[in-house]
């Protein structure tokens, strides 16, 4: 099992949780109540700060339910927090954009992260073919 440390930045934040066969993913909520208008753009805070382990990264992304609830889009689509970041005061954001006026109220689950070990060292071996199936050269279908 992996430690991770994880400080809050408010005395009253629901505390986050793994849930086992639930998801492996785990919600985040906004620390604050945030209201935007339609193209306002904010870095919505979400309490927390961790110490993921060395090797270890967090990736964070929008719940499914999000833009239809709050009609929110994340700006960089996949934050990525390394383990670099780990600092008392390195609280975690949600970058957000307004698609129609909004208010985001402290405590609504906003995003989700999961944590991935880091990319192995990877060595590029230049080819003249390679050996797969050739499949169009787009998506799963090969059409364009």
């Amino acid at each position: 099992m992996v430690k991770v440390k994880i400080k809050y930045f408010s005395d009253d934040a629901e505390k986050i949780c793994y849930i086992e066969g639930k998801s492996d993913w785990i919600d985040l909520r906004a620390s604050e109540e945030v209201t935007l208008k339609k193209g306002e753009f904010k870095l919505i805070p979400l309490g927390v700060a961790m110490e993921l382990p060395k090797g270890y990264e967090a990736h964070i992304v929008p719940r499914s339910s999000t833009f239809k609830n709050f009609g929110i889009i994340q700006t960089n689509h996949c934050g990525i927090i390394d383990n670099s970041y780990c600092g008392d005061n390195d609280q975690w954001y949600f970058p957000a954009l307004a698609m129609r006026d909004t208010v985001i109220h402290k405590g609504d689950r906003i995003c989700q992260f999961r944590i991935f070990r880091n990319q192995p060292e990877i060595n590029f071996c230049e080819e003249k073919h390679l050996s797969g199936k050739d499949r169009g050269g787009f998506g799963s279908t090969g059409k364009k």
